[in-house]
C-alpha cells in the first residue's frame, strides 16, 4: 500500500538560523477509475476518471465517485473491485482501480459525456452545465418527513472531535477532512485527503460498500469551504445537515435550499452561520 505521507529534505529558517532537516508532506498521486461492464461473454471496459488523491481507502473513493455521479445505484451493482496489474511486469498498479459491475447491470454512461478529470483542488472539472450537475441530484433521498434536530452545543463541539482524529494532518498540516456523525455526535467515519471532494467520496463509498445509505439521520462536517459539488454529493447520499469550517459558495447555498439540506458555514471559534434549513438547529 502506498504511504499517505512522504519525507523530503528541506532547509528551514528558524529564529534567524538555517538548518537542514526533513519534513513530512501529504502524498498526492493519480488514481484512475475504470469500469468493467456488460454480459459475461462480452465484457467491456471504460475509463471513468482520473483524480489526484492521497493514497488510502481507494476502493471507497471509487465507489463513492461512481455513486455520487449517478453511474451506479448501490453496492448490489458491483461484482468486484480491485487494483489493476501492469501488463508488462504483472505487478499491482495501486494507482488504477477497476470496478466490475454485475453482468445484468447497465451503468448510466450518459454521465460520462462530461470531462471527468478531477484535481485535488477543484473536484470534477469540465461539467457540461450547472443543469447537468443539478440533474445528478434527482435521486436525493432527503425528505422533510425525516426531520432530525441537533443542538448548537453539539455542533460547536464537532470541529475539535475531528481535529483530534486527524492523524495524517498532524504529520503534514496539508490535508482536508470529511467526517460523518450520528445525530447524537457519535463519529461514524472520518477520511482525510488532499482533495476535499475525495475525502467525502471515501465516506460515501464506505456507506455504499456497507450498504448503509442513505445517511438520512447524520451530520457531515467539512474541514474547509462548502462548494456546490460537496453539497451535491451530500444530497446524493441523503445527508440532511452539512457543516463546514469555511464559507459556502452562493451555488452551494442554492443547492442546499433546493434539496432540503441544512447548510452551516464558519463553524469554528464557538460560532457558526446557518444559511439554509434553520429548523433543524435547536438554539
Amino acid at each position: 500500500m502506498q504511504p499517505a505521507v512522504r519525507s523530503v529534505s528541506i532547509r528551514r529558517l528558524r529564529d534567524g538560523q538555517w538548518e537542514s532537516t526533513n519534513d513530512l508532506l501529504a502524498a498526492e498521486e493519480p488514481l484512475e477509475i475504470r469500469l468493467g461492464y456488460g454480459p459475461a461473454d462480452d465484457r467491456r471496459q471504460r475509463n471513468i476518471a482520473v483524480t489526484m488523491r492521497t493514497p488510502g481507502n481507494d476502493f471507497e473513493l471509487a465507489l463513492g465517485f461512481l455513486y455520487t455521479e449517478g453511474i451506479i445505484a448501490g453496492n448490489n451493482a458491483v461484482s468486484s473491485i480491485r487494483y489493476c496489474t501492469d501488463g508488462g511486469t504483472k505487478q499491482t498498479d495501486e494507482n488504477t482501480v477497476r470496478v466490475e459491475l454485475q453482468p445484468t447491470v447497465v451503468p448510466v454512461l450518459e454521465r460520462l459525456e462530461r470531462n471527468f478529470y478531477t484535481s485535488s483542488s477543484c473536484g470534477v472539472c469540465g461539467k457540461a452545465s450547472i443543469d447537468a450537475v443539478m440533474s445528478t441530484c434527482t435521486t436525493s433521498s432527503i425528505t422533510s418527513d425525516e426531520l432530525i434536530t441537533v443542538s448548537q452545543e453539539l455542533l460547536l463541539a464537532l470541529p475539535s472531535i475531528v481535529r483530534k482524529q486527524q492523524t495524517v494532518f498532524d504529520y503534514t498540516g496539508g490535508l482536508h477532512a470529511a467526517a460523518l456523525f450520528e445525530a447524537d455526535g457519535t463519529l461514524v467515519y472520518l477520511r482525510e485527503d488532499v482533495g476535499r471532494h475525495n475525502a467525502l467520496d471515501k465516506i460515501i463509498g464506505a456507506g455504499v460498500a456497507q450498504e448503509v445509505l442513505p445517511f438520512s439521520r447524520h451530520i457531515l462536517l467539512l474541514s474547509g469551504r462548502a462548494s456546490f459539488e460537496l453539497v451535491q454529493k451530500a444530497a446524493m447520499a441523503g445527508i440532511p445537515i452539512v457543516a463546514a469550517v469555511g464559507a459556502p459558495s452562493g451555488l452551494a447555498v442554492e443547492m442546499a435550499e433546493r434539496f432540503g439540506i441544512t447548510l452551516i458555514g464558519f463553524l469554528r471559534d464557538q460560532r457558526f452561520n446557518i444559511y439554509t434549513g434553520a429548523q433543524r438547529i435547536i438554539v
